[in-house]
């Protein structure tokens, strides 16, 4: 990721951690995502949030320059309440990517994975533009990951179409199933392929009860 890469909103730090969470709590396509879901996890999570303490004056700067130094168990419990601190920045910069393909939950995850990542690998310098930097990597990574699974679950059913279709066909022909060697060498397949998309299919009639 280019140093010109989007920047953190400007209005990012405008807000404050509880007038964010408001907002998001107000929010009625959140709310109707968690009714389809049947998951309260994003409301209980803003919940928690809301008891996290602000950083104190100076508090952020003397928990970089521990991290910086590193090595000591007073190093790690810098990092932990750096993240804890951050968690606000990173829920926000996952909120970015709502609608395009990850529920906001994962994406909440996936940010705070990002955040406990930059916090730990900090050494110096910028720590704001690493977090936001690891943050994003970390849910475009994984909305890269969603879109491959896509892909391929796509490709795979239109195989067991294919697969239904010349299985259907073969029967009217030869008055009988055609066996897995059959229907390998009709669709330039291997046998292992074809019993794979077998199970698939079967497994699909299993969840739907067919």
């Amino acid at each position: 990721m280019t140093d010109d890469m989007a920047a953190m909103p400007e209005d990012m730090n405008d807000t404050s951690l509880e007038e964010f969470i408001g907002e998001l709590e107000q929010n009625e396509e959140i709310a109707e995502g968690k009714r389809r879901t049947g998951d309260d996890f994003f409301r209980m999570y803003l919940e928690e949030m809301k008891d996290i303490p602000p950083f104190s004056a100076g508090e952020e700067d003397r928990l970089l320059r521990t991290i910086a130094e590193g090595g000591s168990e007073t190093a790690r419990e810098a990092v932990k309440r750096l993240t804890e601190g951050k968690l606000g920045d990173a829920l926000r910069i996952a909120k970015e990517y709502e609608n395009r393909g990850l529920h906001i939950n994962d994406l909440i995850q996936e940010a705070n994975y990002g955040l406990l990542i930059a916090a730990g690998t900090y050494q110096g310098g910028d720590f704001d533009r690493l977090m936001e930097q690891t943050v994003r990597e970390q849910i475009e990574s994984a909305l890269e990951e969603q879109d491959r699974e896509k892909t391929v679950a796509e490709d795979m059913r239109a195989r067991v179409n294919v697969l239904k279709d010349i299985s259907a066909a073969m029967a009217q022909e030869l008055g009988r199933e055609a066996t897995a060697a059959e229907l390998a060498e009709r669709m330039k397949m291997t046998e292992e392929e074809i019993r794979d998309i077998m199970k698939l299919t079967l497994d699909a009639m299993s969840v739907s009860g067919v």
